[in-house]
């Protein structure tokens, strides 16, 4: 049957199976496509950690059936019943393994597999998927590397939509109205480059820092702010779900991790208009073009990043130049309407195979 007769017949039937961590951009994003599928002509469902009231509550305020697993290594075979029994009562079309914990509890059947990667998984992860899906090139091309062939592994960008968000009271968080502010959204982790952040921020006067965001390194990142002595110009609001507010009210957004395979942060700082400083990291360094749509340095560069963020604070035409630039490119590849048309077109290829 062709995905056109299978759509004629009955609605396509999508159940999600997401483990993930409490909070995190992928597991963000795995909600923000629940969402926008929400608005197609297709049924879902999903299987997913209770970890998370923000996802919960989403999802079930879209009336969209969830159960809830454990994903644990130690039992497996209780979540594998559930998905089993999930699978036998909904008789998806497509179950879709967003990450690698996912993957590994995914089973056979007469659905379609699909593996979705925000990261270097090793593809042997997705034990029963035929079909993979990355959020970059770089990743889809680690994919086939390591055995999959090209024509089962697909490009399928994320995305960031946001309704207009009203500024916070910088007085929330003791910080003036006329001080530069920058933002950087972000887990507390070695990877996500804050210590280095911290240290440029010597060197970036009067501006204030806001750290949105939770994670191990929470202890160690404060007690470095204390000994740089900045506690009076950085501050640590926890992780937020306000992310549109956050945006709307500052004026730098700082990406600065050692590792990140793609950064939804990027598309984020592009859809709301804010100029964006990076560093080099997989994902950021394939899309951000230096001075272009945003400012890109080396990795662990204290100087250079400290450099970059006051460029642009001070350089109003660059400014202007890069959110242009920036908001162009999110238009093209990363809006809402674009996923939805993507995540559908590979949903029926997939079905037509």
């Amino acid at each position: 049957m062709s995905a056109r007769e299978l759509e004629k017949e009955h609605k396509m039937k999508i159940l999600h199976i997401m483990a993930g961590a409490d909070v995190g951009g992928a597991e963000t994003f795995f909600v923000d496509a629940v969402q926008a599928l929400a608005e197609t002509d297709c049924e879902q469902r999903v299987i997913t950690r209770a970890n998370n009231d923000h996802k919960i509550n989403v999802i079930k305020g879209l009336n969209i059936p969830l159960r809830e697993a454990s994903f644990s290594r130690i039992t497996p075979f209780t979540t594998k019943r559930i998905i089993k029994k999930e699978i036998a009562d909904f008789k998806p079309d497509i179950v879709h393994h967003w990450m690698g914990r996912a993957g590994s509890f995914s089973v056979p059947g007469d659905h379609v597999n699909l593996g979705w990667y925000g990261g270097y998984y090793k593809p042997e992860r997705f034990k029963h998927c035929p079909y993979h899906a990355a959020v970059t090139q770089d990743i889809v091309d680690h994919i086939v590397k390591n055995g999959v062939s090209k024509e089962n592994a697909f490009l399928l960008h994320i995305y960031a939509e946001f309704e207009k968000g009203s500024p916070i009271d910088r007085a929330e968080f003791d910080t003036p109205d006329d001080a530069p502010l920058l933002l950087s959204l972000s887990r507390l982790h070695v990877k996500k480059g804050l210590d280095v952040l911290q240290k440029a921020m010597l060197q970036v006067h009067d501006a204030y820092l806001w750290i949105a965001g939770s994670g191990p390194l929470e202890d160690e990142l404060k007690a470095q702010m204390k000994e740089l002595g900045l506690e009076d110009r950085v501050r640590y609001l926890g992780w937020r779900n306000d992310r549109e507010a956050l945006l709307a009210t500052c004026d730098v957004c700082v990406f600065p991790s050692r590792y990140e395979p793609f950064g939804a942060v990027v598309i984020e700082a592009w859809a709301t208009q804010k100029p964006l400083v990076t560093a080099k990291a997989a994902g950021p360094k394939a899309y951000v073009k230096n001075e272009e749509n945003g400012l890109i340095v080396e990795i662990d560069d204290v100087d250079g990043l400290a450099n970059a963020i006051n460029r642009a604070i001070a350089d109003k035409e660059l400014q202007k130049k890069m959110t242009d630039n920036g908001l162009k490119a999110y238009n093209e590849n990363f809006t809402r309407e674009v996923f939805k048309k993507n995540v559908m077109a590979l949903y029926q290829e997939l079905l037509s195979r």
